[in-house]
């Protein structure tokens, strides 16, 4: 049974960068990997591209044909793509069954959070006996700005729900997460998502955001009513980071147990529950500037 890592995030976040670090990790352990390039817009490719989808359709083309924006040219090529699965099955299936698959996703959210293509498409996939895991990236500087952390808990949370995939999000970047600013707290309250109304105390605080008190009531309610996201961190060019990473996202994809057989639902289960709790002192000691934070 192939199993895959299906990347996605906003702009910027590390996707291209994570596939080739990825790549890397997984070849020197020993693993068969390829890596399939779904972005349109992706012109400058720093790995070794198995199957990629501007041998089916680019986005320049699409722009100048149909006469669209850069949003609205991805969307309709991974549209397109949908159309035209036969193609990107026949190319899987000339890889063979033993290699672990990383699809590299444009950066466009809203393919994530309510357009069905994607969805459509990973669940071709999934009939076709592949067995995927959702590995959303966030650029870790988000967790400087209160504002910023909480839209993109929010959008974790639409991509999980939208989706319907063992999902982890990742933290990237982690090395850099105070370039922008300081942190109110100390990380381990970031990635596990503790009680965010310490956080509405900050946004409630600026002109701005006071306007809306009762909306960031609300939303925070709401992230913390499901108590579905949270975070792992990753700094891609360190082994241990990656190598943490790794048994993560092997562990929620069932990889460590290997094929299901009929009446292992219980391992699947086990899979599924990978949660999110890492012991992020290292990272911060690490990384991050020696300084007091908030206590919870």
């Amino acid at each position: 049974m192939p199993f895959g890592q299906v990347i996605v995030g906003p702009p910027g976040s590390g996707k291209t960068t994570y596939c080739w670090g990825a790549y890397q990790y997984l070849t020197a352990i020993g693993r068969k990997v390829a890596i399939v390039n779904l972005d349109p817009a992706n012109e400058n490719i720093p790995y070794p591209c198995a199957i990629n989808i501007f041998d089916l359709i680019t986005l320049e083309d699409t722009m100048n044909e149909l006469s669209l924006g850069p949003n609205g040219g991805i969307m309709f090529c991974i549209e397109y793509l949908l159309k035209n699965m036969d193609w990107l099955t026949d190319k899987l299936k000339e890889l063979g069954d033993d290699y672990y698959i990383l699809f590299d996703f444009p950066g466009q959210v809203e393919l994530f959070t309510h357009h069905s293509a994607v969805k459509d498409l990973l669940q071709a996939l999934e009939k076709a006996d592949y067995r995927l895991v959702a590995v959303n990236m966030v650029d870790a500087h988000y967790c400087t700005d209160p504002a910023k952390y909480i839209s993109v808990l929010i959008l974790a949370l639409k991509m999980m729900i939208q989706l319907e995939l063992p999902h982890v999000n990742v933290l990237s970047k982690v090395d850099l997460i105070e370039s922008y600013g300081k942190l109110r707290f100390n990380l381990q309250y970031y990635t596990d998502v503790m009680d965010l109304s310490y956080l509405l105390e900050s946004l409630n605080e600026d002109p701005f955001g006071s306007k809306y008190k009762k909306l960031n009531e609300a939303l925070c309610e709401l992230i913390q009513d499901f108590s579905l996201v949270g975070f792992y961190t990753l700094c891609v060019e360190d082994k241990d980071s990656m190598t943490k990473l790794q048994q993560v996202i092997d562990k929620a994809g069932g990889f460590i147990f290997g094929g299901l057989t009929e009446g292992n639902e219980s391992i699947m289960l086990t899979a599924m529950k990978a949660g999110y709790h890492e012991d992020v002192s290292d990272v911060q000691e690490r990384w991050m500037i020696e300084d007091e934070y908030n206590d919870l």
